[in-house]
């Protein structure tokens, strides 16, 4: 197929994806909220509620990460980190893990990262958000916003290689084979 031929299909599937994307966002908009506990995590400087989290915004992401030993994960986090100060704008954010919180430091220090971090290790978190299985822990994105007192989750997502959460695989789609059978490393 002819290079401009190909490019105006494509223009074409990207328009279909915008116009669903749209209809995602009404979807989400009506969503019944769905209260939820004010889970306790462990941090380096001592326990903290997913209320504290939230700090003096009215929304909170909270990224459910498979911790260190993951390098999707790692990759997702290292993408997040450059988002960060755009997403803190609007929203407050965090990423839970089962590492321990000395874990944790050492890993941020060792990638750069500057977004908050907490373990929920010795909780039912994210067994109660859907984030643990039979085979451990899954990655995705939890939404919660204040209700007066309460805390309600309001949306909510898993990750994989090709999601909308890592932009890489937008960027991989544009080569001709695609990733291919390329895998994420700590180091390159």
């Amino acid at each position: 197929m002819r290079y401009q031929d190909t490019s105006e299909r494509l223009a074409q599937y990207r328009r279909q994806i915008s116009d669903l994307r749209g209809k995602i966002r009404d979807v989400q908009h009506s969503v019944e909220p769905e209260e939820v506990g004010d889970y306790t995590f462990a941090t380096r400087d001592g326990p903290v509620r997913l209320s504290q989290l939230f700090g003096d915004k009215a929304s909170l992401f909270v990224i459910h990460n498979m911790g260190a030993s993951c390098p999707y994960c790692t990759l997702w986090a290292d993408g997040f980190n450059g988002l960060l100060p755009h997403i803190e704008n609007r929203a407050a954010f965090a990423v839970a893990s089962p590492d321990d919180p000395q874990a944790q430091e050492k890993f941020k220090a060792s990638r750069g990262w500057r977004f908050r971090m907490v373990s929920h290790r010795d909780s039912t978190f994210a067994a109660d958000m859907g984030y643990r299985s039979d085979d451990g822990w899954l990655p995705g994105v939890s939404v919660f916003k204040k209700q007066g007192e309460k805390i309600v989750r309001v949306a909510d997502t898993s990750f994989g290689p090709g999601d909308d959460f890592c932009s890489i695989w937008h960027f991989f789609d544009l080569l001709p084979e695609g990733a291919a059978d390329w895998q994420p490393k700590y180091k390159y």
